[in-house]
């Protein structure tokens, strides 16, 4: 077995942050660092989702250097080390994976998972007691949701503990149904005309580009301001019944959305180029130009 390249990614770290180091690694902090572990996560979920394996080695090397970032300085404030955080996580496997590691049976995923949250509900239960606390059941099945996640991922894990319990729809007409219901409600909120001639009215006077425009919600006013309310709440609505309809197809909505967003931008900057070598942008073509451009795009542009 090839001799493990961690140890010096560890040992580079403590020398940077060394006072013989690099300035700028002394300089960070869990604040500070803590928005490169969020970037670095995504981008190794964009080299997934674009099958991109050489790019991924790199971002997955990335991403563990956060990790042995935040060990270096938790183990300069006395906190713990990475073999801590390593010696964690292999007693929690082997803990969690009874079927595997003891005597324990589970055939199926389904089983895994029932035992996986049993066993967590255990582990909580002892370290309570090892602090002198009493366990208290969750008050809710929602609980453990956290609110600082992405919306889309917190709306599919919400209704995902919903439909645990059986809070769910039947059929995947049923929620079809329930998207049109959610589009014509808005529809009806969008079609409703302004309360006031000092809010969206004018605040929204057509423009050639929506990007000159200033943002409509800083004009919003009086009586407009709750329509502007409603009319968020109608469009959120829609969007939370599209992540049950992608929950129920068993398709992941941010992997989804994600995809999409790149199929979008590969489309639109492929239309870009297209309109340059006219000697036009976006901005001096016409939307019957852009449009058939666009159509061409789904055609003549292949994805990356």
């Amino acid at each position: 077995m090839p001799e493990s390249q961690f140890p010096k990614l560890v040992e580079l770290m403590a020398r940077l942050r060394s006072p013989g180091g690099c300035p700028w690694d002394r300089e960070q902090t869990y604040d500070t660092i803590k928005p490169f572990l969020l970037e670095e996560t995504y981008e190794v979920v964009d080299a997934i989702g674009r099958r991109n394996w050489e790019e991924l080695a790199g971002e997955l090397g990335d991403l563990l250097l956060q990790v042995v970032f935040f060990a270096q300085m938790a183990s300069e404030d006395g906190h713990f080390t990475i073999e801590n955080v390593i010696e964690r996580i292999h007693t929690k496997m082997v803990r969690r994976h009874p079927h595997v590691f003891g005597e324990a049976q589970a055939d199926t995923a389904a089983d895994v998972l029932r035992n996986w949250e049993k066993l967590k509900a255990e582990e909580k239960k002892q370290q309570l007691a090892e602090r002198g606390k009493q366990y208290e059941p969750p008050k809710s099945v929602l609980e453990g949701v956290s609110a600082s996640i992405p919306s889309v991922m917190e709306a599919y894990q919400l209704s995902s503990r919903a439909a645990h319990v059986g809070f769910d729809w039947k059929r995947l007409e049923d929620l079809f149904e329930k998207m049109r219901e959610e589009m014509d409600e808005l529809s009806r909120e969008a079609a409703r005309p302004p309360l006031s001639a000092a809010g969206v009215a004018s605040a929204s006077a057509p423009s050639d580009r929506a990007g000159e425009a200033a943002s409509a919600t800083e004009q919003l006013s009086g009586d407009n301001l709750v329509r502007h309310a409603a009319l968020e709440d109608e469009a959120g609505d829609l969007l939370f019944t599209a992540v049950n309809v992608a929950r129920f197809l068993k398709v992941d909505p941010e992997s989804a959305l994600r995809k999409t967003n790149r199929k979008f931008r590969h489309r639109f900057l492929w239309m870009e180029r297209e309109l340059s070598k006219g000697g036009k942008s976006p901005r001096e073509a016409t939307l019957d130009e852009m449009d058939t451009l666009w159509n061409r795009s789904k055609v003549e542009s292949e994805p990356r």
